[in-house]
């Protein structure tokens, strides 16, 4: 495991209190200015998604050839309507597999879809949070429920997923963060990547997410994290005066059979998507 980073491990409780929200009438009206086209966005690009899913599912099954792009114009424009900047660097996987990725917010999925077609893995109460839920089921997110008894069951769906081409995206550190700092990676997910029908051909490819909070905010700002409720922090954020960014630092991809276990595998995924947090925090 690698050691922690002085910058992005301070000793954090994630009880902490979020910071106060205070929009006025400003921010009120910022609201209503990003808060509808947004809407329109998403619940409109939802609506063309299932019915071209429609036609999609009777003639490609597991396959998604078209609508992962309306996923993607969506995501790309939703941060757009935002105002947060986005940047990347790095080389996008090829080869069949896994992406994983430290876990700021919400907002991950927009930027993280935005670059690259990816399927979520989430746990499975995710799928019955209203809104959210049914936006992550029309999209393919694969849900997933943490009883060893469907273990095996569980790796048959990602071989299934990994097989049809699907880039499965997993978040290792197990909850989202104040953004300032990368947790822990949790290696029980990556167990599924050794079973005996994914280990050959499995690469993981790791991606550091760095939030840049805008001018004047607490460096936290973009974090979502302990009890903190979405409708606030949505409120916040569609409020701001001014917005910052996100970046994104896409690693090599590892191939799974070069790595003796899970917990070697986890390791070296954790310690890449780290250093590089660190860094671009640090340059900002």
């Amino acid at each position: 495991m690698a050691e922690p980073d002085p910058v992005s491990e301070p000793l954090w409780d994630s009880e902490d209190a979020p910071d106060p929200i205070v929009l006025g009438v400003l921010g009120w009206l910022l609201v209503i200015l990003r808060g509808v086209p947004l809407a329109l966005l998403v619940f409109g690009g939802l609506i063309v998604l299932l019915a071209v899913r429609l036609v999609e599912y009777p003639l490609f099954g597991l396959r998604r050839p078209v609508t992962p792009f309306i996923a993607q114009f969506v995501c790309r424009n939703a941060l757009r309507l935002l105002g947060i900047g986005f940047h990347c660097s790095g080389e996008l996987m090829t080869e069949r597999g896994a992406v994983v990725a430290n876990h700021t917010s919400w907002l991950d999925i927009f930027a993280l879809n935005a670059r690259k077609r990816v399927y979520f893995v989430s746990k499975a109460e995710v799928a019955k949070w209203p809104g959210i839920g049914w936006l992550a089921r029309a999209t393919g997110t694969v849900f997933i429920e943490r009883d060893r008894k469907k273990a095996r069951e569980q790796t048959q769906v990602f071989e299934e997923r990994l097989k049809a081409g699907h880039k499965l995206l997993f978040f290792p550190e197990g909850t989202s963060t104040d953004g300032l700092r990368v947790l822990p990676f949790k290696t029980t997910l990556f167990a599924a990547f050794f079973a005996d029908e994914l280990r050959d051909f499995m690469y993981v490819q790791p991606v550091s997410v760095i939030f840049h909070a805008p001018k004047g905010q607490p460096d936290r700002f973009y974090g979502w994290w302990g009890d903190m409720e979405f409708g606030p922090h949505l409120l916040k954020t569609l409020g701001a005066r001014r917005q910052g960014s996100v970046e994104l630092i896409y690693h090599a991809p590892a191939k799974v059979s070069d790595f003796e276990n899970r917990k070697a595998l986890a390791a070296h995924c954790e310690e890449a998507v780290r250093h590089a947090h660190s860094l671009a925090r640090l340059e900002k």
